[in-house]
This record gives C-alpha cells, sequence and structure tokens, in this order.
C-alpha cells in the first residue's frame, strides 16, 4: 500500500457533524452505532467481539496493526465490528509472533477503515453528544445520499442483534468426561469466555440464542450461562423465559454482559440506554461483598436500572461501577444466581475478575 496515494475517507454522524480522515484502502461505506474503546492494546480481540455487532469502532490508542495479527487471539471466527476509525494505522507489523498484518486481516474481511482522523476531537465528540448512529465512507461523491440513508438508520435502542451472531447449531466445548456440564445460552459469546469455563474442568455444550430452556434441561447440565452479547436486551423474550425457567427451578446460574441485563430483565428490573456506554480495559468496579476494587474489562451500552435493582427485595447489588455508581453485579438471595455487567475473561484486559468463574464452579458444587 503507498500511503501517498491512499483516498480521502469521512466520519458523517447523524447529527450531520463531519470528521474526515483517509482511506486504508479498502473502499466503500460502512453503517452502524459509533463507539470507542479506551484500551491501549487488544484490537484484535476488541474487533472481533460479538458484542460489537453492528458498530462503528473508535481506537483511543494512536497506534493499531503494530503488533499484527495471531489467530488464537481472536474472539469468534470473523470481525464483528461494522468498520474501524482509528488515528495511525501501521501497515507492518514488529511483534515476531504475529502470523499476518492488520490490515491483510481486515483486507480479506472487507472491513471499511477510515485512518488519519483526529479522533481525540472525534471521541471528544461522542463524549459530549452520546452514542449515535454514524456512517464511515470512502465515496466523497456519496455524502448526500449516504446522509440520506442514515437518517433511516434504525437506533440501537430496540435493536435486538444476538441472532446475527449466535451460533446456528448446538456445539460442545471441553472434555466429556470432565465433572461438571454447563448449558451455555449464546447470545454472542466471546471464546475466552468458553475457554474459562473449560480450564475449570467443565463440558459445555453451547445453544443458540432462542433455544426454549425445555432443550437445555434435556441435557441435563449441572450449570447454566448466559453470555454477552450486542443489541438491547430488552427484545430478547426467548433469553429471558430461559432465564425465568433457570431461576425458577434454583438451577445454578451466571451471566456476562447481556446475560446479566437479561438476569435482571427476568426478575422484572428494566435496562436502559447509556449516554456513551463503557469501553475499555481499566474500568474500576468496587466488590461490595469483599470491600475490594477489582479493575475490569468492560463493553456494553446498556445497564440495568439501579433504583428498581435495589428496591427489589430478592436482589443484592455486588458489584458497583466506580466512574458513575452504575451496576456492575447483582446476585438473588433465596436463588443459586449471580450475574457481572463486565468481562471476568479479560481478552483483552486485566485477570482481576477471574475469580468469577471459580465463584460460578463452587455454586454448582456446593447447589
Amino acid at each position: 500500500m503507498n500511503y501517498k496515494t491512499r483516498k480521502k475517507g469521512f466520519v458523517l454522524l447523524a447529527d450531520g457533524t463531519i470528521f474526515y480522515g483517509k482511506s486504508i484502502g479498502i473502499e466503500g461505506s460502512s453503517f452502524g452505532e459509533i463507539c470507542f474503546n479506551t484500551g491501549m492494546t487488544g484490537y484484535q480481540e476488541i474487533f472481533t467481539d460479538p458484542s460489537y455487532f453492528g458498530q462503528l469502532m473508535v481506537t483511543t490508542n494512536t497506534h493499531i496493526g503494530n503488533y499484527g495479527v495471531v489467530k488464537s487471539e481472536a474472539q469468534s471466527s470473523s470481525i464483528s465490528i461494522a468498520g474501524l476509525i482509528c488515528k495511525d494505522f501501521s501497515f507492518h507489523y514488529s511483534r515476531p509472533a504475529a502470523e499476518e498484518s492488520l490490515y491483510a486481516y481486515l483486507e480479506r474481511q472487507n472491513l471499511v477503515t477510515i485512518s488519519d482522523v483526529d479522533t481525540r476531537a472525534l471521541v471528544n465528540y461522542i463524549r459530549e453528544n452520546g452514542a449515535m448512529n454514524a456512517v464511515i465512507s470512502t465515496e466523497m461523491d456519496q455524502l448526500e445520499a449516504l446522509q440520506e440513508e442514515l437518517a433511516n438508520l434504525p437506533s440501537m435502542e430496540g435493536l435486538e442483534l444476538a441472532s446475527k451472531v449466535s451460533t446456528k447449531e448446538v456445539y460442545d466445548m471441553g472434555d466429556p468426561n470432565a465433572s461438571i456440564k454447563v448449558a451455555a445460552l449464546d447470545l454472542g459469546v466471546k471464546s475466552n469466555i468458553l475457554e474459562h469455563l473449560v480450564a475449570r474442568d467443565m463440558y459445555v455444550r453451547v445453544f443458540p440464542y432462542n433455544t426454549p430452556f425445555e432443550t437445555m434441561e434435556a441435557w441435563k447440565p449441572d450449570g447454566y450461562f448466559i453470555s454477552n452479547g450486542p443489541g438491547d436486551p430488552a427484545p430478547l423474550k426467548e433469553a429471558q423465559a430461559v432465564a425465568k425457567a433457570i431461576i425458577e427451578k434454583n438451577a445454578p446460574l451466571f451471566g456476562i454482559c447481556l446475560g446479566h441485563q437479561i438476569i435482571a430483565l427476568a426478575n422484572g428490573i428494566p435496562t436502559f440506554k447509556m449516554f456513551n456506554g463503557h469501553r475499555g480495559i481499566n474500568h474500576p468496579v468496587k466488590n461490595l461483598l469483599t470491600g475490594k476494587g477489582e479493575i475490569t474489562s468492560q463493553n456494553h451500552g446498556f445497564a440495568v436500572d439501579k433504583e428498581a435493582a435495589a428496591a427489589h427485595e430478592d436482589i443484592e447489588i455486588t458489584h458497583l461501577h466506580l466512574n458513575d455508581q452504575t451496576v456492575a453485579g447483582l446476585k438473588m438471595k433465596s436463588k443459586n444466581c449471580f450475574s457481572v455487567q463486565y468481562h471476568p475473561e479479560a481478552g483483552p484486559g486485566p485477570n482481576d475478575a477471574n475469580y468469577l468463574f471459580d465463584q460460578f464452579k463452587q455454586n454448582i458444587i456446593n447447589k
């Protein structure tokens, strides 16, 4: 790629604001809700996280692509983000373990990417004005047509996206002779979550997002897990019904991120769309049960209503996000059920919250 001959590109926000940059060489246009991640590392894990489906990712770290791509670090079988916006895109990498360049990885999946954008100004604008739909494009002469199409793009609020990223077929992970069997409802699960479960002597069967509880129960699992995923949790009525059934049976249940929100909704606790959401790998959380702080990896644009959770007679708020005091964890007082809003499996991020997988295992053993 000849850096000097790259085409111009732009980021057009729903309110008409435009930021200009350059194409990295993958031409076209891509629509989605714009968001930003503050992580200094972990771009491959971020791009392949199914929770980002339908979103245009702004990376706040200046250099993207500088350490290449390693197949084992992908969190799903393909790139999940709708498009990429960055400051400095590195076509060459210096990491000895890298298997290919990020450019080759993005080009193979035809991901529209705009670099040389003033990402500091763009992120500051999003922080002040909130998440909104946007389009990134190299079609400089199609501005009006793209603006019209952008105006008709549905909002992330009310949008069901789990069906776009969930497995189509049931599959298994781990040793069939493991001591514990876990049924996982896939709303857009990251591979690192499943690997954490498997590493704790669990045999995991992964079910599509719309699987009825009776189908999961027929496998006779020892515990249940509801995964992370993209979009608004409110339209996922089938997943909420599964959570209700598991809770009524009082089987061990663990939810992460979207799974956490589904468990809240199953208990009649509403969720809401956040002004910007939490996306990064240094978010501070306080464990209210132990008094300890955790640095966590987070990626969510919706959250659980704190007042409703606190007022619920069978719910205990176990974790709080220290930046804005939003609910970061819940547990049921009378049932074997708990959940967290953040990502204890990290990938990318710190390992402070890995203990939650051990807690889930212990809940199963002690049931």
